[in-house]
């Protein structure tokens, strides 16, 4: 079998001018090799793509693939992680992972937490805020969250997102507003133990590998879980399963969103415990990071004894699945 790779290479962008902060969730080198050596363990072929302009071209020569292991993450628009699989379902070409409207819905926090919210899940209350809009504080009230509405690897969280007055209201939404091409989320502030789950799989077949807590430092806890925090993770952050019947509720809430959703193959969901001990969703990962050093997914399957190529073979495999079920567009 003949897979192809399509994946944004971070040093293109940064050689291109990009900032370190906007390529924050491309990928660097060791991720794609890590990838072929998985694939090429199991016997399969494999083509580096790269981004959506190669695949295009490459598209528009004739080339084609049995199965294209996406992740590249886009560049731009608010639909940018929906960009690769929309193409490679005009081709009839299946890939792993998630369907283009899964992934723009799942980039769009408040557009998820609507949905999470209907099916009954507990996440917290929420409001966005557009630029040119009065900052009005929220009707669920100090504390607050505020951060991007639709960026990965916790671009856009630090010191200014948990606001606790209507002055740190106004300026954390100014500065991100200002940053961030794109509106931000406030959500009410939840002060429990906060967890990420991994998953394998799709629809009934979808499993959780694990439930891992994140813990920071009294001296990072102020910074959050932010993108600083997550470079700087071997100093400021410690990962730890969960078991027990914590383990279970959380894996069953994520199992739940994941389901209710349409999420395919493989990634996370991240939950947080509200004021009365109940997971609360908080963010969905359908094409979530493979690095086999600090994306967040390999480092829970490695703490669960699950090492990276049984990973990528987990998540090829519920590709394959829907191939020979014929559901893989």
């Amino acid at each position: 079998m003949r897979i192809g790779i399509t994946f944004d290479l971070r040093r293109e962008y940064l050689n291109a001018g990009y900032s370190k902060e906007e390529t924050a969730e491309f990928d660097e080198p060791e991720t794609i090799e890590a990838l072929e050596e998985a694939l090429h363990a199991f016997g399969y072929e494999t083509v580096r793509i790269g981004n959506i302009k190669n695949l295009v071209r490459r598209l528009a020569e004739g080339q084609r693939w049995d199965l294209v292991f996406n992740i590249a993450e886009g560049l731009h628009g608010l639909s940018r992680e929906a960009q690769v699989p929309a193409l490679l379902d005009a081709y009839a070409i299946p890939y792993t992972f998630s369907d283009p409207l899964v992934l723009s819905l799942a980039l769009h926090k408040a557009a998820a937490k609507r949905i999470i919210r209907d099916m009954g899940i507990s996440t917290p209350q929420f409001k966005v805020f557009q630029r040119g809009d009065v900052i009005e504080v929220c009707e669920f009230g100090f504390p607050m969250f505020v951060k991007p509405v639709a960026e990965g690897s916790s671009k856009g969280i630090g010191r200014h997102s948990a606001v606790q007055t209507q002055e740190e209201l106004q300026t954390a939404c100014s500065l991100l507003l200002a940053n961030f091409d794109q509106p931000v989320l406030v959500e009410q502030y939840l002060p429990g133990r906060e967890f990420t789950v991994g998953i394998a799989g799709s629809g009934n077949e979808a499993r959780a590998l694990g439930v891992m807590e994140i813990l920071l430092s009294e001296a990072d806890w102020a910074e959050g879980y932010s993108y600083q925090t997550k470079i700087n993770y071997l100093e400021k952050v410690k990962y730890r399963l969960v078991t027990g019947e914590l383990r279970e509720q959380c894996a069953a809430v994520a199992l739940q969103v994941w389901r209710g959703l349409g999420c395919r193959d493989g990634g996370r969901i991240d939950l947080k415990l509200n004021a009365e001990g109940i997971p609360s969703f908080l963010e969905v990962n359908p094409l979530a990071g493979l690095n086999p050093h600090y994306s967040d997914l390999p480092i829970l399957c490695q703490l669960n004894g699950i090492g990276y190529q049984e990973l990528i073979r987990m998540i090829v495999d519920s590709a394959l699945k829907k191939i020979e079920s014929g559901v893989a567009l």
